[in-house]
This record gives C-alpha cells, structure tokens and sequence, in this order.
C-alpha cells in the first residue's frame, strides 16, 4: 500500500539548508560512528549545484538502521554552490568531477569506492531508515541476483497535489509490471534507487552507455547480458524513497513527462533490438 500523504518520518528531512543547518553536527557525529575503513556497502551521490538539497539527503542516511558498514560518496560535479562545503561538514568522503554529467559522476564514485556492494543514490531524494540493507540484502544472500531497485514516490515542490503523484505512482507500479513480465526490465531501474556489485559494475565498463539510452537502465541490461544474474524489484513501502518532483517540472509537468516517458520507453526497446 503506498502512502497518499508523505509520512511524518520523512517530512522531518523534508527542509531546506536554513532549517537543517543546525543537524550538521548531529550528522556528522551519526556517519562517523557508521562510516568504515573497510565498507561492505559504498553508497554514491552525484550532486550538481545541491546546496538546498544535499542536507535532507545526508540527514535522512545518517539515522539508516543497517547492521553493515558502510561509506556514503559525495561527487560534487562542478557545483558553484555550498554543495562540496555541506558534504564535508557533513562528515562524508566528498570528491571532485571536472567532467560534467551524471554517466562521469556516477563512473567517479564507482572508482573510489571501496565496498563490495554500491548503492546509487541522489542529492534531491529522502531515504528511509531500513533502505539500505532491503536494497543490499538480495544482493548478498543471491547470487543469481546482479541489480536491485526499488519503489519511489515523489515530494512535489511545484504546486502539484500529493494526491496526483499517489494516482500516478499507482500507475508507474502497473506499467513497471508490465515492463517485467512482458517488456524490458531495464527500463524501472533509476540511478537514485538501485544497488549491484562495484566489480561487477567495473567490468562492465560502469555507467557508460550508448547515445539514446540512460546509465542506469543501461547498466542493468549489461549486467544481466554478462550472466550476473536478473533484476530484483524491491517492492518494500517501508524503503520506498521521497524525492522531488523537480525533474517531471523539467520536463515540462506530469502530463509531458508522461508522454516523453513512453516516447523514450520506445526508443529504448528500438535500440536494444538494433544491438
């Protein structure tokens, strides 16, 4: 059952820079008692221009409950904000990315990290306490499983009602159905909500995908077509993530964003089949 209003443990995040900056030492004091040498799970956040943002994010995986160790990965792509300043006080491992993108931020952070499992997440996006071990846990108790993903729903920031996106993600959850049994699974994987293997990503070659396609659906095929393994869906509403609605505004709204969705969910089964 998904929640039609946003749940009162995560509106606690839910805040801009002013409002959080006093829990910048609570965070800090959190991730240095999770953070570890030797990380079973790294967990990488691109951010680009995330001053107003990157707190919520922090705030909300410093109180995860994970019985694992782990290490959160800033990779500040040219932000001309506080972005880089806020991740540091935040007490995160926070490098630089002069090339510009998601694909070269999120390729940056694989690089670095250290854990055996990599989870992708961004810098808009709250995530609730027990998310980490529900995305890691297929991965390490099946190894015919090779990417796991999980369920979103959005925050609106531009006047949309709540009640919209919770119809709208009810119909994501049915197309998402749809693309598992009958379509392609790739196409439900997002770079803020999925976990695979750092080495088995490298020997991928990462993030990098062809033109028309996106880095995390295209990592998934990749994974998948080397024989590590199929998709899990992690359909838990307890580790459903909270993240804004900034890009469907990009887009253009709800109605165009659909629209242009379907669009590129047809062109990506196009280019798989030419491949």
């Amino acid at each position: 059952m998904r929640p039609i209003a946003i749940p009162k443990n995560i509106l606690k995040y839910n805040k801009g820079r002013a409002e959080l900056s006093p829990e910048i030492s609570g965070i800090a004091e959190r991730f240095n008692q999770l953070k570890s040498e030797t990380p079973l799970i790294s967990i990488i956040i691109p951010a680009y221009n995330e001053e107003e943002n990157i707190l919520k994010t922090l705030y909300s995986l410093s109180q995860t409950t994970t019985k694992h160790r782990i290490e959160v990965i800033v990779v500040n792509n040219n932000s001309a904000d506080d972005t880089e300043t806020l991740a540091n006080a935040c007490s995160v491992t926070c490098v630089n990315e002069k090339k510009q993108g998601i694909t070269n931020a999120r390729n940056a952070g694989l690089q670095i990290a250290r854990g055996e499992y990599v989870i992708n997440a961004d810098a808009d996006t709250i995530y609730p306490q027990g998310w980490i071990d529900d995305m890691v846990n297929p991965l390490i108790t099946n190894q015919s499983v090779s990417l796991t993903y999980g369920k979103f729903s959005f925050v609106p920031i531009a006047g949309t009602p709540r009640l919209v996106y919770f119809f709208y993600e009810y119909i994501s959850d049915f197309n998402r159905t749809i693309c598992k049994l009958f379509k392609e699974e790739a196409l439900n994987v997002y770079g803020f909500n999925s976990a695979c293997r750092r080495l088995q990503c490298l020997s991928v070659d990462g993030f990098n995908h062809p033109p028309g396609t996106n880095e995390d659906g295209w990592l998934a095929i990749k994974l998948r077509e080397k024989g590590y393994g199929q998709l899990h869906w992690v359909k838990f509403t307890r580790s459903i993530v909270w993240t804004t609605d900034r890009r469907i505004q990009i887009d253009g709204g709800l109605y165009k964003a659909t629209y242009d969705r379907l669009v590129k969910n047809l062109k990506f089964n196009s280019f798989k089949k030419q491949n």
